[in-house]
């Protein structure tokens, strides 16, 4: 089956009352269950968002240090294992929901 990715850019976030991400902790978490029962999660996971805290590798393999960017950078993503594109779509519209910010999702190559 196809696999593919959906994931969010830290910047789509946006600024929120503590209150506001508690109440989507619950959400996302029914989600993920969701897709464990329907046996198309492959992984799940936010990402420290802190940007400085990243790191690279150069076309040497040579691991820097923190990374700058003035670009997008991933907040979170979830990899999932489904028949079709309908079905991606299907995710990412329930992730979306439940965090309450926009997903891409892309399929990977085959």
């Amino acid at each position: 089956m196809p696999k593919y990715i959906i994931y969010f850019n830290q910047q789509w976030v946006g600024d929120h009352p503590a209150e506001w991400y508690q109440a989507r902790g619950p959400l996302a978490r029914k989600v993920v269950e969701d897709l464990k029962e329907a046996n198309a999660l492959i992984f799940a996971g936010g990402l420290i968002e802190e940007i400085e805290e990243a790191f690279g590798s150069d076309e040497n393999g040579v691991v820097g240090g923190p990374i700058t960017t003035d670009g997008e950078f991933l907040g979170g993503m979830t990899l999932i294992d489904v028949a079709s594109d309908e079905e991606a779509k299907h995710w990412g519209s329930r992730i979306g929901i439940a965090c309450g910010w926009p997903q891409e999702i892309r399929k990977f190559k085959g």
